[in-house]
């Protein structure tokens, strides 16, 4: 059975941290930096535990500034 796996890559120089990312992700993984901030002055999304998510591109679909990129893997996963 092939299983997809997702990465998110986040032009954190463009990211406004509107939260849109945050509130669109059904698993949960993304979320804004708490310390962090960009040259504008704005927190940043960023990808929390990448191995859940699924490369769905809910993130990407909803950014109104385009910063969001997902890459999906399609995985073999070894039968047992």
């Amino acid at each position: 059975m092939n299983r997809i796996a997702g990465i998110i890559v986040v032009d954190t120089e463009r990211c406004k941290g509107c939260g849109l990312c945050v509130e669109a992700c059904p698993k949960k993984i993304v979320r804004l930096t708490e310390k962090s901030v960009n040259k504008k002055g704005y927190p940043y999304a960023i990808q929390t535990e990448s191995e859940l998510c699924n490369g769905c591109t809910s993130c990407g679909i909803v950014c109104p500034d385009g910063c969001i990129t997902v890459y999906r893997k399609k995985w073999k996963e070894e039968q047992v």
